[in-house]
């Protein structure tokens, strides 16, 4: 793979490469016999326009699976992108340069390469063309299925591969799902979303995130499901925890590297006033 001080690149499959960005945020270029669909487009700093250029000779199409910066930063560079239309707003405003810097530096190692802000792809206005549930993208000879799972944001979405039997998930259901930050749906709707994505459970063996190149077992579907119930029952561990610089509570205790202390794959970062619909009225 084309090496890069900003990307690396691995192969998942003979036509999926997944990209990762400094601070290891992923995203996934799928070609077809026709064109090629880039799953995101990482933080934005760095050139991934010209990164993928490198990879395929195809036509790209950007989809974001959310409106997050660490997913919707390289946009910029491609001028349009398919969106959840609720998820525009969040789009232009984690479009700030500073924002987009200060994440990509996480994954800076000490006394490595350090981007700069003349790094940073300018936002500008996009072009944005909605995607919902059930929609499809044929690359010729590869299609996607859109599959609509709100909550880490109300436009969140995942696309299937029917023919390799794997989602693209972005950060719709992890080992930290956060559901307390801008944009992010109840816990109740939540849950309601889960239950449509399990109803696809056959048609899949494993998850890509957008963080960790780890599949994950679709089974995670269930243990989400499971949380979200304790959480409205009460019965989770409800631990106090803090993320992203804002305090939240965890369903389930963990150890600092997110895993489970009891074995389980999901959890759910939340907060109290963020469990039922319109505020529990």
């Amino acid at each position: 793979m084309r090496k890069s001080k900003f990307f690396r690149a691995e192969k998942l499959f003979d036509n999926v490469t997944a990209i990762a960005g400094l601070a290891g945020e992923l995203c996934f270029l799928v070609e077809g016999s026709e064109k090629a669909l880039l799953i995101d487009t990482l933080v934005g700093v760095g050139s991934l326009k010209a990164y993928v250029r490198e990879l395929t000779d195809l036509p790209v199409q950007v989809v974001n699976t959310h409106g997050h910066l660490d997913h919707c930063g390289g946009n910029f560079e491609y001028g349009a992108c398919y969106l959840h239309p609720a998820d525009i707003g969040l789009l232009y405003n984690h479009s700030d340069p500073a924002g987009r810097l200060a994440f990509a530096k996480q994954g800076a190692l000490p006394g490595g390469f350090q981007p700069l802000p003349e790094d940073v792809v300018p936002p500008c206005p996009l072009k944005t063309y909605p995607v919902y549930d059930g929609d499809v993208f044929d690359l010729g000879g590869v299609s996607l299925e859109v599959i609509g799972v709100p909550g880490h944001s109300r436009g969140t979405i995942v696309l299937l591969d029917r023919a390799r039997r794997v989602v693209y998930s972005g950060d719709a259901c992890n080992c930290n799902t956060l559901l307390f930050i801008e944009g992010a749906t109840s816990i109740e709707e939540y849950k309601e979303s889960l239950l449509h994505f399990k109803t696809f459970q056959p048609d899949f063996d494993v998850m890509y995130g957008g963080h960790g190149l780890v599949p994950v077992p679709k089974e995670i579907i269930d243990d989400a499901v499971s949380l979200c119930e304790e959480i409205m029952a009460g019965t989770d561990d409800g631990e106090p925890g803090e993320t992203v610089g804002r305090p939240c509570l965890y369903a389930k205790k963990k150890r600092p590297n997110f895993t489970r202390l009891d074995g389980g794959l999901a959890n759910i970062a939340y907060r109290k006033d963020g469990i039922w619909k319109n505020g529990g009225k």
